[in-house]
């Protein structure tokens, strides 16, 4: 699969068929995530892999939105520094960003599925995954094999994504439009 076509397929998988990852799969989507873009080199962040049941049910609910992490072969909580720290470099979320975007990428490449979560609960979080205090995560991605493996081919939705011309501005918000 080329670059731009993952681009264009990938959608948000949700639901996740019970068969545990590859470990070669679980590997190459690690590793797209260290090789991501960092500001400085950096790479200030840490992946903890999570595939134990009990755990993925338990980290299922650190948010409104985490409910499909219960369901995947594993999770992915991104730890970082913590963007929100007085002083803490703004690059840090857009290193996240860059992280969570190779892997899930990766993953669409190799028929994963995978779904970001947002963690609101953040001492929860520290205490099922036992990172650092000056640590943080933000992020969860849940990955597993699709439940309904048409939904790797399946045509995107009409209407899903806004028109190019509705979002291009040239040289000046107001001007080229």
């Amino acid at each position: 699969m080329h670059v731009r076509d993952a681009v264009h397929t990938k959608r948000a998988i949700r639901e996740f068929s019970p068969t545990p990852l590859r470990e070669d799969d679980m590997t190459a989507i690690l590793e797209a995530g260290r090789r991501a873009h960092s500001a400085k080199n950096f790479q200030r962040w840490g992946f903890v892999v999570v595939q134990d049941r009990e755990r993925l049910a338990a980290l299922s609910t650190l948010g409104p939105w985490c409910g499909h992490v219960a369901g995947a072969a594993a999770a992915v909580a991104l730890v970082t520094p913590d963007p929100h720290a007085e002083g803490a470099s703004l690059s840090i979320t857009w290193d996240l960003g860059g992280a969570a975007a190779q892997m899930m990428l990766v993953a669409w490449e190799l028929g994963v599925g995978s779904c970001p979560a947002t963690v609101y609960q953040q001492a929860r979080a520290r205490e099922l995954l036992g990172y650092p205090s000056d640590m943080h995560c933000e992020v969860m991605l849940s990955f597993g094999y699709p439940a309904d493996p048409e939904a790797l081919t399946r045509p995107n939705r009409v209407g899903g994504r806004r028109p190019l011309d509705e979002l291009i501005h040239h040289e000046t918000w107001t001007e080229g439009r």
